[in-house]
């Protein structure tokens, strides 16, 4: 009882005596001074730790009845294993599948048969375009051929006989011809009157309405493909040596919860000199319709791998006022009595709540995982399995 009474009497002069320096002392105003103001207060401070630890321990060996219980932890040996880094990198789905359903023949649109978001299939009747007008040229070129066909019918019989001229006959043999190959031409247009899909997918946009003019080849609808998408997100320049055409790669769409894996289908051939960026693409499969166009997307791309490195959880990491990392090993594995031992060490890359240690420990330590933040230095320690 006397040592736990002296102890207790000698932190308080401690402290006292720290107050009555500080009460002394005076705080620095400007920024240099203070800076070495703080570190000679933060050596104070071990210094104290210091010296309550060392008076602690002559207590525990003069009075046994002091030593506290071993506090139980868990450890893990140091090993090496592979190390990976990932960068998530911003980007959209988007397809380039977009393409117009127009009509080879110029005319009014009688009626539109799809509606934007409808799905359509390739060869689907969509619009049908009014060719009256052909349809009256049609006419009269029929009843021209009607009569052309009987002056021909009738100058051949003559010519038969040897009656006529050979002119004749040539020229209504040749008004005939020439009126069915203008027939056959202008039936071709006739044909032209539907319009049908160039591809499956989703009409995107009414860009023409039923009742309104259309030219050859003016789009009337677009259709977008959504059955083969691709994830496309802008890199910066370093990426360059990094990143290689067929990696695989994973992607995280936030809005649907998906995560999947896939191969780098493009990489950019410039570079964006606005902001240094270089195009990386990666083709998905859609047949199911689940990734919309302009989804946001995260593709996560390997940017440091390390093999045989030393890596152990960041949380078991602690920091001092000062700045010093550090972690705590089973001192002496081989003793009867098993305490703690601090070791600084300088860390490396971090990443998914692993760090890379560089420097302080070795290979086959005893890292106390378990515990960690509840044990000190030189502190008794027991193993639970």
């Amino acid at each position: 009882m006397k040592f736990k009474i002296a102890i207790v009497y000698l932190l308080c002069c401690c402290l006292i005596a720290c107050q009555q320096g500080a009460k002394e002392e005076i705080v620095p105003t400007d920024i240099a001074g203070k800076k070495v103001f703080l570190k000679k207060k933060q050596q104070q401070v071990r210094t104290l730790e210091s010296e309550i630890k060392s008076l602690q321990a002559e207590l525990e060996d003069m009075d046994p009845s002091m030593r506290k219980a071993p506090k139980l932890v868990t450890i893990d040996t140091i090993q090496t294993s592979s190390f990976e880094r990932y960068t998530a990198l911003q980007g959209s789905i988007i397809s380039e599948d977009l393409v117009n359903a127009s009509s080879e023949i110029g005319g009014r649109i009688l009626d539109i048969y799809v509606r934007e978001g409808q799905n359509v299939r390739r060869g689907q009747l969509i619009a049908k375009i009014d060719l009256e007008s052909i349809q009256n040229q049609i006419a009269e070129i029929e009843t021209s051929l009607e009569l052309a066909s009987t002056v021909y019918e009738r100058q051949k019989r003559l010519w038969d006989q040897n009656i006529g001229s050979e002119i004749q006959y040539l020229q209504a043999k040749n008004s005939k011809e020439r009126l069915e190959k203008s027939l056959e031409s202008i039936q071709f247009q006739l044909s032209k009157q539907n319009v049908y899909s160039p591809s499956s997918g989703v009409v995107e946009r009414e860009i023409r309405q039923a009742g309104e003019l259309t030219s050859a080849g003016g789009p009337i609808i677009q259709i977008l493909n959504t059955s083969k998408v691709k994830v496309v997100v802008d890199a910066p320049a370093s990426y360059l040596g990094i990143v290689k055409r067929g990696d695989y790669v994973d992607i995280k769409i936030p809005a649907i919860e998906k995560e999947l894996r896939g191969r780098i289908s493009l990489l950019g051939s410039m570079i964006d000199p606005a902001n240094r960026t270089f195009k990386i693409e990666v083709n998905l499969n859609n047949s199911s319709g689940l990734y919309k166009p302009n989804l946001a997307a995260e593709m996560l791309v390997k940017d440091l791998s390390m093999e045989d490195a030393l890596v152990i959880p960041v949380n078991l990491v602690q920091e001092e006022i000062s700045g010093d990392k550090f972690v705590y090993v089973v001192d002496n594995p081989a003793a009867a009595e098993l305490v703690t031992r601090k070791v600084y060490v300088e860390t490396g890359e971090s990443y998914d709540n692993k760090v890379i240690i560089s420097d302080g420990l070795n290979l086959g330590d005893l890292l106390i995982i378990k515990g960690a933040r509840q044990v000190s230095n030189k502190e008794l320690i027991a193993i639970q399995s």
